[in-house]
C-alpha cells in the first residue's frame, strides 16, 4: 500500500496539468494528472503536496485546501491512498519538470485529455465544491470497474 498526494492548482479558470511522459515504468505513463507524489517517511500528507509541487513545478503553495481520498484498487498496481488538495495561491515560476510537460489547461478542456476515467469523477467532485470526500476506485488493468463515493456506490 503507498501513500501519495495530488494537486490541481488553478489560475485565471485553468488546472496546471503535468503530461507524464519521461519515465518508462510509470503507471501514470502518456496520462495527464494533477501534481503529487509518494509520500517520504515521516511527511504529513500536507508535507508531501508541499514538497511534490515545489520539486515538480518550482512553485512554491500559499495556500491550499485538503479536499479528499481516493483509494485507488487494480489487479496490477498496488494499493494506493491518494490525499487530494487544490489550490489557488501559490508564489514562484513554474520550472522544468523531470516527470513530463507542465501545461495550464482551461478546466473545461481537460476532460479531452487522456486522462484515468476515475480522475474525471474525482475533478467533477472540485469543480462542484464537494465537500472533504472518500472515493474508491477500483480498476482492471486501465478499465474503471467500480466507483465509491463516501461509501454509496456510484453508477459508471
Amino acid at each position: 500500500m503507498k501513500n501519495t498526494t495530488l494537486c490541481y492548482i488553478e489560475k485565471d479558470g485553468k488546472y496546471l496539468m503535468l503530461h507524464r511522459t519521461k519515465k518508462s515504468l510509470d503507471e501514470n505513463r502518456d496520462k495527464w494528472i494533477g501534481i503529487g507524489g509518494k509520500f517520504e517517511d515521516k511527511e504529513s500528507p500536507e508535507d508531501c503536496v508541499m514538497r511534490e509541487v515545489r520539486e515538480e513545478t518550482g512553485l512554491t503553495l500559499t495556500d491550499y485546501c485538503y479536499r479528499g481520498i481516493v483509494t485507488f484498487v487494480s489487479d496490477v498496481w498496488q494499493t494506493e491512498y491518494m490525499h487530494l488538495f487544490t489550490s489557488d495561491s501559490f508564489t514562484g515560476e513554474i520550472t522544468a519538470c523531470d516527470e513530463g510537460e507542465l501545461l495550464w489547461v482551461k478546466k473545461e478542456n481537460v476532460y479531452d485529455l487522456c486522462l484515468w476515467e476515475g480522475d474525471k469523477l474525482f475533478l467533477k467532485l472540485l469543480q462542484q465544491k464537494i465537500p472533504f470526500f472518500s472515493l474508491k476506485l477500483e480498476y482492471q488493468q486501465d478499465k474503471l470497474i467500480l466507483a465509491v463515493l463516501n461509501g454509496s456506490r456510484l453508477i459508471i
